[in-house]
C-alpha cells in the first residue's frame, strides 16, 4: 500500500468517526500517522494539529450556519486555552517519544471510556439546572483542553463537549457546534509555536490525509442518520481500546 492510499483511507476514517460521533476521531490520526505513515510521535503530533484544524474550521463553518455556535462564550473558553496550547505545543517536541505514546494511549483510554459509557447510558433529556456557572471552573476546563490539544495534537471534542455542557451549562446542540471554535483556535495557537521547531511536516501524506477527512466528515453525518447511536459509539470505543493497548505493548516491547 502506497503512501498516498494509505494517507487517504487513514483520513476517510478519521473524518468518519468525526462526522458520525461529534467528537473523538481526531484520536485515531496520531495512531495511524505513526503505525501506517512512519511518523516520529513529534512528527505526528503536529501533523495532527493541521488535520485537526482543517476538519474543525470545515466543520465550524457548518454549524455556525445552523447557529449552534455561541462566539462570546467560546471565545472566552478557548482564550483561557490559548497559553496552555503554545506552551504544551512547545514542550511536545522536546518530550521523549516513548512518553508522548504512553500519554496519548492514555488519553485514547479515556476517550474510549467516554464512548462506552455514554453508549451504555439511557437515553434521557439533559437535566434543566447544571447551577451557576464558574469562571474559574470555565478558565480550568479550557486550559486544560488547550495543554491536551497542544501536547498531544487531538482535538479534544470528547472532552471539550462535556466541559461546554457541564461547566457552561451549554444544550448539547451548542456544546458540540461551540467546541469546534475552541479546537480551532487551540490547534492553530499550538501549531503557531510549532511552526519554528524542527519537527518536518510532510505535506505530500498530510494534505491528501486532511482532504479526506473533510469529506469523510460529511459522510459521517449521514451514516450517523442510519445507524444507531450508541452502536456506533460502542464500535469506535472498542476501536480505540484496542488502538491504546497496541501502542502501550509497542512501547513495552
Amino acid at each position: 500500500m502506497t503512501a498516498l492510499v494509505a494517507a487517504l483511507l487513514a483520513g476517510g476514517v478519521v473524518g468518519l468517526a468525526l462526522g458520525a460521533l461529534g467528537g473523538g476521531g481526531s484520536v485515531l490520526a496520531v495512531p495511524a500517522l505513526v503505525y501506517l505513515l512512519g511518523f516520529t510521535p513529534a512528527a505526528a503530533t503536529t501533523a495532527s494539529l493541521l488535520i485537526v484544524a482543517a476538519t474543525s474550521a470545515t466543520a465550524l463553518f457548518a454549524h455556525a450556519r445552523a447557529g449552534s455556535v455561541r462566539w462570546k462564550a467560546g471565545a472566552a473558553f478557548a482564550a483561557a486555552g490559548l497559553v496552555p496550547a503554545a506552551l504544551a505545543g512547545a514542550a511536545a517536541a522536546r518530550l521523549p517519544q516513548a512518553a508522548l505514546t504512553v500519554a496519548f494511549a492514555a488519553v485514547a483510554t479515556a476517550a474510549a471510556a467516554g464512548m462506552l459509557r455514554t453508549a451504555a447510558a439511557p437515553a434521557t433529556a439533559p437535566a434543566g439546572d447544571l447551577g451557576p456557572v464558574r469562571p474559574a471552573r470555565a478558565a480550568g476546563a479550557g486550559a486544560g483542553l488547550g495543554a491536551l490539544t497542544g501536547l498531544l495534537g487531538v482535538g479534544g471534542g470528547f472532552l471539550a463537549v462535556p466541559a461546554l455542557v457541564t461547566v457552561l451549562a451549554f444544550e448539547i446542540r451548542a456544546a458540540v457546534g461551540t467546541s469546534l471554535l475552541v479546537i480551532s483556535v487551540n490547534s492553530l495557537a499550538a501549531l503557531a509555536v510549532r511552526s519554528g521547531s524542527a519537527v518536518p511536516v510532510d505535506w505530500a501524506v498530510v494534505a491528501p490525509f486532511a482532504a479526506a477527512a473533510v469529506l469523510g466528515a460529511w459522510d459521517g453525518r449521514r451514516l450517523a442518520a442510519k445507524v444507531p447511536g450508541p452502536l456506533l459509539r460502542r464500535l469506535f470505543g472498542a476501536l480505540l481500546l484496542a488502538v491504546a493497548a497496541f501502542m502501550v505493548v509497542d512501547v513495552l516491547i
